[in-house]
């Protein structure tokens, strides 16, 4: 018997098959671009992603027909709903949390949810990147949309349903709503019935790790799947990556490195506003029962992969054609310390503390001898840089971080592992998977069955280490120098940014 995780993220999908010891029976992963139709806009072909998931199950599934699936739950970037008919229609698109649209909604929305008091019911701030504004943006600019929906759901709550589960969402990616009240564990009615938005449109909100349902008969006989194989309330994949890295007591964070770059510190009791909001920091429900997580980020890997399309279009190609990656072609060519070039990480909106939107980025320090590695070492730096000053103002909230585990595509290169753990001065183990927001789905799917009696059980079983990076102290004191450079670019260049990017041509 074996267990189905599936990660579904912003720019590609993880589908693997394990086994109880956390063995790797199968996997495949399929990469995908956010579409634009406009300036501004960036949302997922639904109908496209839906098909190439059930792609990858098909092949992963063939690959261990010994191994039949027992259970199944999904993890999913959070934040971009989809809507879909009561007879599991996919009824239109996604809008990703970087599209523009729903800005129009903020100011009249701050008059009615002021930090604080927002936070004190959903833990979390206001901003154009959760599915309130866009929800508010669907039923004012595609209201036959809106009306015609009978649910939007996130993505790990689509794929459940299109498989055969009931319309349901976990308490973490309600959260990424704005709708959600932590402290009772459903949708707030208050928040609804302020900003308009129609409960009935809203899956049943449930805690990680519970059966939602079946596999439907057709759906099974599709994708090669054992009849009534149970479906399992997956988590947003954050906290999803936490489990699959074993990340579930306080003290513990994850160092996520896919398109986003997110450290994800594990706690226990929630704190104040007062304390959390200037900080930009959120509180979210973990995967793991009694446990809360808050996330620090930015658009890194995305940054990272602009890079890999603007410098080495042709050869990640041809590395494409022959079925082999580019990446550790590139990051053999990146320095051993500090570059020179000092990256500002605003290509696209940035996260906390300051959730910039209407910047852009910069690379300073560019000369005719700048190599390509030199580059790509500055973007790495200046993205951990990024996430540094978010961390370095954690021990006033009380949340503590002792070691990170890494996850992600970007946790597989050896030298980006390593240089963030100079830059931050703290060790960081890698697990034997990194893809763990995979893994972590398929420990949850293990726990809902009852193959594991609690995460801790699923993790023990399941997750290994492989290494852990220590810091260099030499090169961590080579990395605060440059950190105060970095420092110094943003208040130099504000205004200036600001001017430059509001000034479209």
């Amino acid at each position: 018997m074996s267990l189905l995780g599936i990660d579904i993220g912003t720019t590609g999908c993880k589908t693997a098959l394990f086994s109880h010891q956390g063995e790797v029976l199968a996997s495949t992963y399929t990469e995908y671009n956010a579409q634009s139709a406009q300036s501004g806009w960036a949302e997922l072909d639904s109908h496209y992603i839906w098909g190439m998931t059930k792609v990858s199950i098909r092949e992963v599934v063939s690959h261990a027909p010994e191994d039949p699936v027992e259970a199944i739950s999904i993890s999913s970037l959070g934040e971009a709903v989809v809507p879909v008919s009561s007879d599991r229609r996919i009824l239109g698109p996604s809008i990703l949390n970087f599209d523009q649209r729903g800005e129009e909604f903020l100011p009249e929305l701050q008059e009615k949810l002021e930090d604080e008091y927002l936070y004190q019911i959903n833990g979390n701030t206001l901003g154009n990147h959760y599915s309130l504004t866009k929800l508010l943006w669907i039923k004012e600019h595609q209201p036959d949309l809106y009306n015609q929906a009978y649910k939007f759901l996130h993505w790990s709550g689509l794929v459940s349903f299109m498989l055969g589960a009931d319309p349901v969402i976990d308490y973490s990616l309600a959260n990424r709503t704005l709708l959600f009240n932590i402290n009772q564990g459903n949708w707030s009615d208050e928040l609804l019935n302020l900003t308009g938005l129609d409960r009935e449109k809203l899956p049943a909100a449930v805690p990680s790790g519970i059966v939602t349902g079946e596999v439907s008969p057709q759906i099974a006989a599709e994708l090669g799947l054992r009849p009534k194989t149970l479906i399992v309330s997956g988590a947003h994949d954050q906290c999803a990556n936490a489990v699959g890295c074993g990340v579930i007591n306080a003290g513990e964070a994850v160092f996520g490195m896919g398109t986003y770059i997110c450290i994800t510190p594990v706690f226990i009791e929630r704190r104040s506003p007062d304390i959390m909001v200037g900080k930009g920091l959120n509180t979210e429900h973990h995967a793991v029962p009694g446990r809360y997580v808050c996330f620090l980020y930015n658009q890194g890997g995305s940054i990272v992969k602009w890079f890999r399309d603007t410098y080495a279009a042709t050869e990640h190609q041809q590395a494409l054609a022959k079925g082999e990656d580019i990446y550790p072609t590139l990051f053999s060519e990146i320095p051993l310390g500090p570059s020179n070039i000092i990256v500002l990480p605003h290509f696209t909106s940035t996260g906390p503390p300051n959730f910039i939107s209407d910047s852009c980025g910069v690379m300073a320090g560019m000369r005719l001898e700048t190599s390509r590695g030199d580059i790509l070492k500055g973007i790495i730096e200046g993205i951990t840089y990024y996430l540094k000053e978010g961390i370095d103002s954690l021990p006033s909230t009380g949340i503590q971080i002792t070691h990170y585990r890494a996850a992600g595509g970007g946790s597989q290169s050896d030298k980006w592992v390593q240089t963030c753990a100079d830059i931050m001065g703290t060790p960081i183990t890698r697990p034997e998977i990194t893809e763990a927001g995979a893994l972590g789905a398929a420990i949850i799917a293990g726990v809902g069955c009852g193959i594991f009696t609690s995460h801790e059980e699923g993790v023990d079983a399941m997750v290994k280490m492989e290494h852990t990076f220590e810091p260099d102290p030499k090169k961590h004191e080579l990395y605060n120098c440059q950190y105060e450079k970095y420092h110094r670019l943003w208040p130099l260049m504000q205004d200036y940014l600001f001017d430059l990017t509001a000034e479209k041509i």
